[in-house]
């Protein structure tokens, strides 16, 4: 029987600049709401050589970023033979596939961010200095009822230490309101952290009850109202965050990898602190084309979004 990533061929959809490449399936975790591991089953790493040989296919194609991703993916190589890792993934890419302009990693599991990851992120110029890395919350009761292996105080010390590392990384996370049994407290606790914390992304979800889930069966389910009221609550709390943080790239320098016009004719891109479709987008005054990597000095922002304006190709 074939493994499950060479069960289907890839079929290339959206922006030919960017591509998502999925080094692991399923994931090991028992995160009391996530189905994932009942329908994806337990984590399978692709072999280090697939990936690479997946990389240059995409980079012969014109492809500049490419955005690693899995249910887990700082659990890459732990199932593979000799010394794989995330880390070595990442240095095999950069030097093997040296066309791919951006690495980005998203979807990383808390838990399992080492110091080796951070050392390649610091020191590799084709890893962005970005992390998605989804927390859930930050009270020490939900984190438990959530089975997310971490307390408030281990994130604190987690989050301390990348930025030690890698000073100018972008952090994204995202959290779940209106899980079972969330007080006000708890929420207050959540706002709090988000003013503390300073992360450059947020994504917000209200809790949704999957079935055949552990906490689909806990008391204290809350109604859908209050999940919304909590979700305005925690997103306006974030929105004051990212002003500031958006604010503080005015006058600064950034490569920013150009994604063509929007519906009002507005050049657009992003810059390595930008994930495709998640995060904000960089406006840009100047010439270049969809694909292209300009640099670009920062002049504006807004809420999520950056103004820049070109002063040279990439």
């Amino acid at each position: 029987m074939l493994p499950r990533h060479a069960l289907a061929a890839r079929v290339r959809t959206g922006a030919w600049w960017t591509a998502y490449v999925k080094v692991s399936e399923g994931c090991d975790h028992a995160c009391s709401f996530c189905i994932i591991p009942k329908i994806r089953g337990r984590h399978e790493s692709r072999p280090m050589d697939d990936l690479v040989a997946e990389a240059a296919s995409l980079a012969a194609e014109g492809t500049v970023e490419i955005c690693l991703i899995a249910q887990d993916l700082t659990a890459y190589g732990r199932d593979l033979a000799g010394d794989a890792s995330l880390a070595r993934l990442l240095r095999a890419l950069a030097v093997r596939v040296p066309e791919v302009r951006w690495l980005r990693l998203l979807y990383a599991y808390p838990a399992s961010v080492t110091d080796e990851l951070l050392e390649v992120v610091a020191d590799e110029p084709a890893v962005c200095k970005y992390l998605d890395m989804p927390l859930q919350h930050i009270s020490d009761r939900l984190l438990r009822a959530m089975r997310r292996e971490r307390s408030g105080a281990a994130i604190r010390r987690l989050i301390a230490r990348i930025r030690r590392a890698v000073p100018a990384i972008a952090l994204r996370t995202s959290f779940i309101v209106g899980f079972p049994g969330e007080t006000e407290a708890d929420v207050r606790e959540l706002c709090a952290f988000l003013e503390e914390a300073e992360f450059d992304h947020v994504g917000v979800f209200r809790y949704s009850q999957e079935e055949n889930t552990p906490a689909a069966a806990l008391p204290d389910q809350l109604p859908e109202p209050v999940k919304a009221e909590r979700w305005k609550r925690v997103m306006a709390a974030q929105a004051r965050v990212a002003r500031r943080r958006a604010a503080a790239h005015r006058g600064q320098t950034a490569e920013v990898l150009v994604e063509g016009r929007d519906a009002r004719g507005c050049l657009t891109g992003r810059t390595r602190g930008q994930a495709p479709e998640i995060d904000g987008r960089t406006y840009l005054k100047g010439r270049a084309e969809a694909g292209d990597i300009v640099q670009a000095r920062i002049v504006g922002a807004e809420t999520y979004d950056l103004v820049g304006e070109i002063i040279a190709s990439g």
